[in-house]
């Protein structure tokens, strides 16, 4: 499996791009998925930021993946007009950044209520988002998310059915996180995956390095493979515990859990070395 490439969300590895940039380099990770640039989501980046920071990218032999954007993550009762003119701009930043995907949500639903009551104001939604997408080449990917409408694979399914232009990002902890059997949710969508989040988690929704929990990921990756997928973007998301280096001597781990990190950049690299250590 040693075809694989690596994105990563550098900015868990650090708020500034200069910190993403160096922990991207140290930890040979080619691709971003961006997310955070120097406290500012993605999607507010203005025209101008975006060049800069494709210059940057470019001189540091780095390239953005993907849009790690936030688009659909609003409640289906939102108004849909003003985040409707957000994801055409973000559109436009993903061009100037030289972007091969977008990943989107389909928006929350209301707590306690059937998701199914809404599934056609969401597609209308989502089908907005594509019409708005034609032409620029780039792929919009669909995450399953916890507490949205897509967040099991039987409806991650239906929106794929329903939009055709619509590919899937296949993030395994999340389908833990509701409760589902992440091969079972392979089955489901594997014809419609694009690319992968790596992020495992524990039955108890603790989130872990990968191969470390409940999310089969070695079975996953091979299944990716066998398809032809390519693109793996971390997503780590571990436990950073401030006070950890305070309290331990060197060589010695105190009780605070199994993978917990002093700081973002020790989390990030042990994240890479846990996927490095399952496609060798």
């Amino acid at each position: 499996m040693s075809d694989f490439v690596f994105a990563a969300f550098a900015d868990e590895a650090g708020t500034a791009l200069s910190e993403q940039i160096d922990a991207m380099l140290e930890n040979c990770v080619p691709l971003l998925e961006i997310r955070g640039v120097d406290g500012k989501n993605v999607t507010a980046l203005t025209v101008e930021e975006a060049k800069e920071v494709r210059k940057r990218l470019d001189d540091a032999g780095l390239a953005v993946w993907s849009m790690g954007s936030p688009i659909g993550k609003i409640g289906i009762r939102d108004a849909f007009g003003p985040h409707l003119d957000l994801f055409r701009h973000t559109l436009d930043l993903a061009e100037i950044l030289g972007a091969k995907a977008f990943r989107l949500f389909s928006f929350y639903i209301p707590a306690g209520e059937d998701p199914e009551l809404y599934r056609d104001e969401v597609l209308e939604r989502m089908e907005r988002f594509t019409e708005a997408g034609k032409g620029s080449g780039i792929l919009l990917c669909h995450e399953n998310e916890k507490g949205i409408y897509g967040d099991v694979a039987d409806r991650c399914r239906a929106i794929h059915e329903n939009l055709p232009g619509v590919g899937a990002v296949f993030d395994p902890a999340n389908y833990i996180q509701t409760g589902e059997n992440t091969l079972e949710a392979w089955e489901k969508v594997e014809k419609y995956v694009k690319y992968m989040h790596i992020k495992d988690a524990l039955p108890s929704g603790d989130v872990v390095p990968a191969g470390k929990g409940a999310g089969n990921l070695p079975v996953l990756l091979a299944r990716y493979a066998a398809k032809g997928g390519r693109v793996l973007t971390l997503e780590p998301h571990l436990t950073v515990f401030k006070g950890l280096a305070a309290l331990e001597r060197e060589g010695d781990r105190s009780g605070v859990g199994a993978y917990a990190y002093p700081d973002a950049r020790t989390a990030f690299r042990a994240a890479v070395e846990a996927l490095r250590a399952l496609t060798a």
